[in-house]
């Protein structure tokens, strides 16, 4: 079996521009992480991850291509490319943009949501993983303000978000609720109460699209796939954790110019 990587209509439509949120299905790895695991940082067999990993390439149509993954702290710091990172691994960030063809800007997953932009007119990509924190933060506007530098702009840019836990299977204690109270009362809006008392579901990915048409961009659109819930589908940390398993594998979304 080959990768299967689901595709945000619009940003398919871009000229120039490859991508795709890849799932599970179409790698090698077994157990835990079968089969499409690309990340290094599981205990899964680095020659499984590294085979994953060329899989995807391949699908990208970067035969011999790395794909490029920063080290992800749920913080703003984007990392701008003009070449590959060594080995595909590059600094702590979790944005990375780039204008030189041929690059896979690569975000790993398993809950938090993958967006991925392009400005096909000025040949500019960029890639951001958004977790609540860095959601919070302000990454797709850091992302967004790095392709702007060079030579993106607003009016032109789409915006795709990809798979990550849905509202109904993210449970979130008061403390996380009242971080984003404070940062704007509206933002109650992304949260309903949960079944246990004190507690609610957050939208995750809805928050992330209100923040991306807040930049006034050229298209905005969302996946609206749970990566809890489709367990034969998606990797996700959290399941993981409440089936007391060990370890889990990493999504892959990727976007390349050329």
């Amino acid at each position: 079996m080959k990768p299967a990587p689901l595709l945000a209509p619009k940003l398919g439509a871009a000229t120039g521009v490859r991508h795709g949120f890849f799932g599970r299905e179409g790698g090698v790895s077994r157990g835990l992480y079968a089969a499409l695991n690309c990340g290094y940082g599981s205990a899964d067999a680095p020659a499984d991850v590294a085979e994953n990993r060329n899989r995807v390439a391949g699908w990208l149509g970067l035969d011999g291509g790395p794909l490029n993954t920063v080290h992800q702290v749920h913080g703003t710091t984007v990392a701008t490319l003009a070449a590959p990172w060594p080995g595909g691994r590059g600094p702590k960030a979790d944005g990375q943009v780039t204008r030189t063809p041929g690059l896979a800007l690569t975000v790993l997953t398993a809950d938090c949501a993958p967006v991925l932009f392009a400005d096909a007119d000025a040949g500019v990509i960029g890639a951001a993983h958004a977790g609540w924190r860095g959601a919070l933060a302000g990454v797709v506007e850091a992302t967004i303000a790095a392709m702007r530098q060079l030579g993106a702009a607003r009016g032109r840019i789409t915006a795709a978000v990809g798979p990550c836990i849905g509202r109904a299977s993210y449970e979130v204690g008061p403390e996380l609720r009242a971080a984003f109270l404070e940062a704007e009362a509206d933002n109650a809006r992304f949260f309903v109460d949960a079944a246990r008392a004190g507690h609610y579901r957050f939208d995750l990915a809805g928050f992330l699209v209100e923040r991306l048409r807040r930049q006034h961009l050229a298209e905005v659109e969302c996946l609206d796939r749970d990566t809890y819930a489709e367990s034969s589908r998606f990797f996700s940390y959290r399941r993981a954790t409440h089936h007391g398993e060990p370890d889990y594998g990493r999504l892959a979304s990727a976007i390349v110019l050329g």
